[in-house]
């Protein structure tokens, strides 16, 4: 641990020599929604926490709802006395935060590796199942692609507006993957990437997407699952932030237009051995296979994970490059499980299914348990879309059906936790119920 401390307190001082006019940092971690909480420390006393100075957070900061506020789960949140847990700084996160008007810094925290992990934080969550999968000798190599909308920055009656063109001063109200578009909108997205970088995120590739303002940048693979996860876990933060400074709104909502494409996350994934064996090429592929098989039969038992709140589910009604049940083709869009084509060494698996809003840590567990099952069981999948198109098996599209379906499943409560499930079903039930509990202007239209 003492190699540890030296490390932290290296890293602040060369952070404090870089920028000495930053006075604060903000400690940031994931809760279950998806949303970033934390503090804003002092420079000075973070540097005291680097030296091994308690840093503890209410634990139930985790259990906070799409809106902030706190269920009833269990004897949580109001029947055990909000007790704080202890977190940790995650070394090589301290950044500087540039898309703020006074300087500032941020750095990640968590419960993983301190003495009491929090059972149900989404970060020890993934944690915890590539604990596993690396003492059976399974290590993945991960890459996540983000797809977002730009919006106005300002709302009209609380509805999005579209992107001005910031040549033409006209609204990107055109759906088009011209690349016209990313020379048009430049200024945000070259800053976006910037930021990223800035943040030691290696984002690549940017795409100019279907929908109108819509784009997606991909970033690079790495063989340290939970650093992809954080990488875009904190892409979403800066990108919001970097979007506002040049007057735009951007989300990562799943479904903003009816008419428009969705936007999701997704996740590549290959698997090696200790000796750097892409373990999916194994035996002629069939472990590929087997693989697949796994995802597929875990899939419509997590899609609480996957679509995490009513408007997710609704991009996966749409007719474009998102399926509507769990499939899985090679070189095809339209499965949830796409195989792109490469050679042996890079052989992987595209899990396509997630929406852009939901949390990454657990969309790469939820794969990941569904890989692990899939290579112990060695199962044949169905057809792949190549062969049969109407080859699928139905997943949960409500909420509280789907809920129902993570809950019972004993191989995903073994794989995720049993503890963490409990809480996570309870609080999806929980958030889905809080806002159906609200009368829409569209229901007086319909029943006044």
């Amino acid at each position: 641990m003492d190699a540890v401390y030296t490390q932290l307190l290296a890293e602040v001082g060369e952070f404090r020599q870089r920028y000495p006019d930053v006075r604060f940092v903000d400690l940031i971690s994931l809760d279950i929604p998806g949303h970033f909480y934390g503090k804003r420390y002092p420079i000075e006393m973070l540097e005291k926490v680097a030296a091994g100075s308690a840093l503890k957070l209410p634990q139930n900061c985790v259990l906070l709802g799409t809106q902030g506020g706190l269920f009833k789960i269990g004897d949580y949140c109001f029947n055990d006395g909000d007790p704080d847990a202890q977190r940790r700084l995650v070394p090589g996160t301290l950044k500087l935060v540039s898309w703020e008007q006074q300087p500032l810094g941020q750095m990640l925290i968590t419960s993983d590796g301190t003495q009491k992990p929090i059972e149900f934080e989404p970060r020890e969550v993934l944690a915890q199942v590539l604990g596993r999968l690396g003492r059976k000798g399974i290590f993945p190599v991960v890459a996540f692609e983000l797809e977002f909308y730009l919006f106005d920055s300002h709302l009209r009656d609380g509805l999005p507006q579209f992107a001005r063109d910031p040549l033409t001063g006209d609204p990107d109200d055109q759906p088009n993957m011209h690349i016209e578009r990313l020379t048009r909108f430049a200024p945000v997205l070259d800053e976006m990437v910037e930021t990223a970088r800035a943040q030691g995120i290696d984002a690549t590739v940017i795409t100019a997407e279907l929908g109108p303002g819509q784009f997606e940048i991909n970033f690079g693979h790495l063989d340290d699952g939970l650093r992809a996860a954080d990488w875009a876990a904190l892409f979403c933060r800066s990108t919001r932030g970097v979007a506002l400074k040049h007057n735009y709104r951007a989300s990562f909502m799943a479904k903003p237009y009816l008419q428009h494409p969705g936007s999701g996350m997704h996740v590549h994934v290959s698997l090696y051995d200790k000796a750097g064996n892409n373990l999916l090429a194994a035996d002629g592929q069939k472990a590929l296979r087997h693989a697949v098989a796994g995802c597929l039969d875990v899939l419509p038992h997590c899609m609480p994970i996957f679509a995490p709140n009513h408007n997710a589910t609704r991009r996966l009604s749409a007719t474009v490059n998102v399926a509507s049940r769990a499939s899985w083709g090679f070189e095809d869009r339209d499965a949830c499980l796409r195989v792109p084509e490469s050679d042996a060494k890079n052989l992987r698996i595209e899990h396509r299914l997630a929406g852009a809003d939901a949390n990454p840590y657990l969309v790469l567990a939820a794969i990941l348990i569904g890989l692990e099952q899939g290579l112990e069981q060695k199962r044949e999948p169905i057809a792949p879309l190549n062969d049969d198109r109407s080859s699928g098996v139905d997943f949960p599209l409500e909420m509280l059906e789907a809920v129902r379906s993570m809950q019972n499943h004993a191989p995903v409560r073994e794989g995720l936790g049993a503890e963490f499930v409990d809480v996570y079903c309870e609080n999806k039930r929980q958030d889905h119920l809080a806002f159906m509990n609200e009368i829409s202007a569209r229901e007086y239209r319909w029943f006044l």
